[in-house]
Order: C-alpha cells, then sequence, then structure tokens
C-alpha cells in the first residue's frame, strides 16, 4: 500500500475535487435564504443497521469547508450502529454546515455500507487465518475511501494502484510470451529502475504454480479460479516459500471453504463494488 503520505494526499484530492463539483461557485440556495453569520447545529442520524465508517473523514470534510465548524463524536469508526442512533453533532456556521452536508452523508454512506460488508465477509473467516482483501475495482476518484472503509470493517488492503505492486495476471502473462518471461522480464525491470515493489502473481493451473515457483522471487501466488480440491493442492505445493490468495467469484456462501483450504488470503471486488449505501441523514437540531 502506499504511504499515510499519499494516502493524505489522496484524501486531500478528493475532498478538493468534491466541494469544486457541488459547490462551484456558491451554494446559492443557503446564500440566499440564509443570513452569513446565523449559527446551527445539526446530528448525523443513522437510519439503518451496521458498521458506521467515515466519522474521521467527515471531520476533514467540516474543517476544509469551515475551521471554525466543531464536531462532537459520539460513536467511532468501526463501532456496530443501529436505527435511531446519533454518531456526531457539528455546529457553526448553518451556511457552512450545508455545503459540507451532501459529501459528508454520499462518501459516509457508501463508506459504511463498505464497511459493513467487509465486516460480514471477516466474521465468516473468523477461526482461520485466512484474512480478506479488497481489489482494484473501485469508484473511479474516491479509491482512498473505499480502501479506508475495508480497513475500517476489519479487512486489509490490496495494492492501491498499478504503481505500489506488480500483479502479473493472465494477459500480462499470455502478451509477455509465458509466466517465465514475466517474471524474468518485471525482475529486470525493478531492479533496472531501482524500484523496491512486491510481486504477484496469478496461476491458473496447478503447473503454472510449479512455473511460478521454479521461477522464484514471487511474493504472493494468486490461486485464480480453483476448486476447492486443487485450491488445497495449491496451497500444499506452495508451502512456506511464499504467500497465497484465492479469488475469483468468490462468495458469503463459498468463502469459509476456501479459508479451510489453507490460504493466506481471499480477494473480493465485491467488497466494494457490490453495496448498498447504509440509510444516514444530516438533521438540524433547535
Amino acid at each position: 500500500m502506499i504511504s499515510e503520505a499519499q494516502f493524505k494526499n489522496e484524501l486531500d484530492l478528493i475532498i478538493k475535487n468534491a466541494i469544486r463539483e457541488d459547490i462551484g461557485d456558491g451554494d446559492h440556495t443557503s446564500l440566499s435564504c440564509i443570513p452569513a453569520e446565523a449559527k446551527g447545529k445539526a446530528k448525523l442520524l443513522v437510519k439503518d443497521t451496521g458498521i458506521i465508517a467515515g466519522v474521521e473523514f467527515a471531520k476533514q470534510v467540516f474543517s476544509y469547508v469551515d475551521a471554525d465548524l466543531k464536531v462532537e463524536t459520539f460513536i467511532k469508526d468501526g463501532e456496530k450502529v443501529k436505527f435511531g442512533d446519533i454518531v456526531f453533532h457539528v455546529s457553526g456556521k448553518s451556511q457552512s454546515i450545508l455545503m459540507a452536508e451532501r459529501l459528508v452523508l454520499n462518501a459516509m454512506q457508501r463508506m459504511s455500507a463498505i464497511a459493513t460488508k467487509t465486516a460480514f465477509f471477516a466474521d465468516l473467516l473468523e477461526g482461520t487465518k485466512t484474512k480478506v482483501l479488497d481489489t482494484r475495482k473501485t469508484t473511479p476518484g474516491i479509491r482512498a475511501l473505499e480502501k479506508w472503509a475495508v480497513k475500517i470493517g476489519g479487512g486489509e488492503n490490496h495494492r492501491f494502484a498499478l504503481y505500489d505492486m506488480v500483479m502479473i495476471k493472465d494477459n500480462h502473462i499470455d502478451f509477455a510470451g509465458g509466466i517465465t518471461a514475466a517474471i524474468t522480464k518485471t525482475k529486470k525491470y525493478l531492479a533496472d529502475k531501482n524500484i523496491d515493489i512486491k510481486i504477484i502473481v496469478e496461476a491458473r493451473s496447478l503447473e503454472e504454480i510449479e512455473e511460478i515457483l521454479s521461477v522464484g522471487g514471487v511474493y504472493r501466488i494468486l490461486i485464480d479460479n480453483f476448486n476447492y480440491k486443487d485450491t488445497r493442492k495449491a496451497v500444499a505445493l506452495i508451502g512456506d516459500v511464499c504467500l497465497t490468495e484465492s479469488s475469483g467469484g468468490i462468495n458469503e456462501d463459498t468463502i469459509r471453504k476456501y479459508a479451510e483450504c489453507g490460504v493466506d488470503y481471499i480477494s473480493s471486488g465485491a467488497l466494494t463494488h457490490s453495496v448498498y449505501n447504509m440509510d444516514l441523514s444530516l438533521k438540524a437540531i433547535d
């Protein structure tokens, strides 16, 4: 994954672009009917159940819009919530609260949905050594938020993007002229460019795993679309040489069975691409 500084920069870019997109040259509704110096207070109300996520991000948004806005937190990121819970109060200029409202809600609703789904998958793996990973199947422009939500929900992040880890998949292998060629060229490229990042290689068969192991220098082998029987064989074949990861259509009904095959990780794009937003609202307090 990327550094904390890079991650913070991604969040700053998300906030800046989202505010630009939503406010433009001004929130004319609020500007026209609410006095500039009017003060107000609002609560973040939960109308659903699950794992809350995005509280700390909301604080960053409020601070960006107006550094004088104050947030009083009652429920932290990663905690379970139910209908009727109040996550925080925000107080300050009414215009500022309204300008930040939509970005805060959009982000928290999606982040909470992702955290809730991740926690559900993580619970299914309890008692095994296997951890659930996200993927790059994220919403363009807000990847940092979605991967943050996975962490809040108890999952782990795969690579952040194309630049922080090498992942040699089937198309790379075929275009490069085979597994040995792909790995050999990759290692030479990284050495020549003095780039220190890990290498993951996807395997489509036990024979490909044997070839990957013969070449060596791989951090993790992606055991893609294997059945349970062959997954167990793959894990035994790989042993302690490198880490293992299962992927390919794994869902809530099959994730536990794949974990019991002994893999270190299971990756699921569904954590980020197949969720329904948690129902949250920001309501003014009299």
